[in-house]
């Protein structure tokens, strides 16, 4: 009978180890993926809906934008007109300062592509910068865990074995999900940020003027918010970097797989945080 158990201990200690090299590799999986995936701009992220975005900016919201700047422009004519008494108290100078505001005006929306993705360069830049300063170093080593955790499995029993089996598939199921929730996390972001500058042309066609250009100053915040959640995020890979290399892995098994699914939980919600975080810092709203 003695070698039926230690058949079945052998075969829950392979199906324990599957689970825990499953479960490693999906945390050193994630966490590279989220350095690689903030360490891109949106050129470099998907060329082809990059491209997308551009033509429809330029086709389909740059002509409306040229009506609303044509709006705007005449708008600030009649204002300008109507402050000065009718015409009574006209100064020259006020029709020159108007053709340079102009000026200005058709400068911005004509470039708007162009500035928009300049933004997201100047942002790109701090990130790469950061990346140097701070470790993202989070690769856990799983040979060196199993070795070491093989040691202590062999000194269970069945029971022991079979709870330990229900926890790793938990917590290795836990992972998966939230392996999910922070590639949600990231293509959300580049999303988003495709789907602000396609509008871009109409938000920039309002800046000049001093009642509308609200609408564009918090434009305007929303792009460096979006561009500086990066940073954020590769702030929180660098605090989980320390925390994973602080971890040791104990003889406690159980502590030490709640510990590690602790440490990524945390690194999950703090990136989901990162974009309310960049919007109040910014005053984006």
């Amino acid at each position: 009978m003695d070698f039926i158990w230690d058949a079945i201990k052998d075969l829950l200690k392979e199906i324990i180890n599957s689970n825990l090299e499953n479960m490693f590799t999906d945390v050193n999986n994630n966490v590279s993926t989220i350095a690689a995936q903030v360490g891109t701009t949106p050129q470099g992220w998907n060329n082809s809906i990059f491209n997308m975005i551009r033509n429809l900016s330029d086709t389909v919201v740059l002509p409306i934008a040229g009506l609303i700047l044509t709006f705007v422009l005449c708008y600030e004519l009649i204002t300008m007109v109507t402050e000065k008494n009718n015409m009574h108290d006209v100064d020259t100078f006020m029709f020159f300062k108007y053709i340079f505001k102009c000026g200005i005006a058709v400068y911005l929306v004509s470039h708007t592509f162009d500035i928009t993705m300049a933004i997201f360069d100047v942002a790109q830049t701090i990130i790469n910068s950061a990346s140097g300063a701070i470790s993202h170093d989070t690769h856990i080593d799983i040979s060196s865990a199993l070795t070491n955790l093989g040691a202590t499995m062999d000194g269970m029993g069945i029971g022991d074995l079979i709870l330990l089996v229900l926890e790793t598939a938990l917590v290795s199921m836990a992972m998966n999900i939230v392996g999910i929730i922070i590639t949600v996390i990231l293509y959300g972001r580049m999303i988003e940020i495709y789907i602000t500058t396609s509008v871009a042309p109409i938000p920039f066609a309002t800046m000049t003027n001093r009642e509308w250009g609200s609408i564009g100053n918090n434009y305007l915040k929303s792009l460096f918010a979006l561009g500086f959640q990066g940073f954020f995020m590769m702030v929180c890979v660098g605090i989980y970097a320390v925390l994973i290399r602080s971890f040791t892995i104990s003889d406690d098994l159980h502590t030490t797989l709640f510990t590690i699914a602790a440490y990524t939980v945390i690194l999950c919600f703090s990136l989901f945080k990162t974009s309310t975080l960049s919007k109040s810092i910014f005053q984006a709203h």
